[in-house]
């Protein structure tokens, strides 16, 4: 019967994701040849449909991955590509928590090597075909790799303390889990800043007087205290422009992209950063923080239960192994297959981002200015090759931020 279900749900999946799509292509294609009146006077009709035919490039490509991922899903599950690799360990290593390291590291390995060539085109092909792209190949292999020790050197002991929990901490292991990913997130925010991020990039101190001034004015009325204002080398993987808090407590700094000061103007610059603050003023990042906890938690309880149900196993088409742990085959079968049954609470999801995005706009309103934040979006949306026609099912599923034109027709009336 849970065979039944999961291929039930993941169909469903699919489904609405192909017609969820299909709206946005249409929609999007509908008006590419039209600026919106709101927009006309900012924005050419050129950049405008290239936004459309970068919207619509990144639709299609989204399709084919989701087909591509749906059917390493059924081949790890149904179709014997999990049990296949459970023997296999099990017949090759002697000591279990290494059995089972290497269970879901060829999981990792294997879903990763189909996710690469995806990876590779939206470089390489489609980024580099609306000149976004500026990653060498050289570059990418270098990510690549920082990537792979990375994801070791954290990954690995926090999945092995994990499994140990799983198989020594009686019927209370589900809080101990927890306990382990909670701490482990917070260690990796902390590092972040200063070990992690300096691996991938550049950091150096905002040389820009005028907009460091500003900054810190704005940081000083609102009560935020820095760390320090950092530029980051964006420009040598992506054109996109972006700025972002990272770190906590006396550890926090804001971070601007290269690209995103080299376009925008220090007033403008203050107004981005005011709608950021905005976010650290209504405690979304905190509040977001405490609902991924709090879903962490029940994803935990849920999967100390479902380990123990036989049908689980063997409706994924996976006969546990007796006398030996089962943890890792627990772990890889309940995160491949929650994903299917989770998807339904996107929208939901979506709607509390647009609402933080909005308190967050009205925030830069009364401490910038309404009509800095306008022209600053306006600009991002064109450089960044942002649609500003999208389909209203579509960004009700998917969008974490609203629309171009209804977020700027709010602004207007807070100037």
């Amino acid at each position: 019967m849970f065979t039944l279900w999961f291929i039930a749900f993941l169909l469903a999946d699919l489904a609405t994701r192909s017609w969820v799509a299909s709206r946005q292509m249409r929609h999007v294609l509908r008006h590419r040849d039209q600026v919106p009146p709101e927009f006309s006077d900012r924005i050419s009709l050129r950049s405008h449909q290239r936004a459309a035919d970068y919207t619509l490039a990144k639709v299609r490509l989204g399709m084919v991955e989701r087909v591509v991922e749906a059917g390493i899903l059924i081949a790890l599950t149904l179709l014997g590509g999990l049990q296949w690799l459970d023997l296999f360990w099990g017949r090759t290593i002697d000591s279990e928590i290494w059995r089972q390291l290497a269970l879901i590291g060829s999981v990792v390995f294997i879903i990763s090597l189909v996710n690469l060539p995806f990876s590779v085109w939206r470089k390489f092909k489609l980024e580099a075909r609306f000149g976004f792209n500026r990653v060498t190949p050289k570059l990418f292999a270098s990510d690549l790799v920082k990537g792979l020790i990375l994801t070791l050197l954290l990954g690995t002991p926090l999945v092995a303390l994990v499994l140990w929990v799983m198989g020594n901490a009686g019927t209370h292991w589900v809080w101990w889990a927890w306990g382990v990913w909670v701490a482990f997130n917070f260690l990796v925010i902390w590092l972040f800043p200063t070990v992690i991020a300096p691996l991938f990039n550049k950091f150096t101190p905002l040389q820009d007087q005028s907009v460091a001034d500003r900054v810190n004015a704005l940081a000083k009325r609102c009560g935020f205290q820095l760390n320090g204002l950092f530029v980051m080398d964006g420009s040598k993987r992506s054109a996109h422009g972006n700025a972002y808090f990272t770190g906590f407590g006396r550890n926090r700094r804001i971070v601007f992209f290269d690209t995103l000061l080299s376009r925008l103007n220090p007033v403008e610059i203050e107004a981005v950063l005011a709608h950021e603050l905005g976010h650290f003023k209504h405690r979304h990042i905190v509040k977001r923080m405490a609902v991924s906890f709090g879903v962490a938690l029940i994803f935990f309880a849920v999967l100390g239960w479902i380990s123990q149900q036989v049908w689980f196993y063997t409706g994924l088409g996976v006969i546990p192994q007796l006398g030996r742990p089962n943890d890792a085959l627990a772990l890889i079968l309940f995160f491949l297959a929650m994903p299917v049954f989770t998807f339904w609470v996107t929208p939901l999801a979506s709607w509390f981002s647009r609402r933080d995005e909005f308190q967050a706009d009205q925030y830069a309103a009364r401490q910038s200015s309404a009509d800095a934040l306008i022209s600053a979006l306006v600009k991002l949306y064109d450089d960044n090759a942002a649609t500003l026609t999208p389909d209203p099912v579509h960004s009700a599923f998917y969008d974490s931020h609203p629309p171009a034109a209804l977020r700027i027709q709010k602004l207007r009336h807070e100037a």
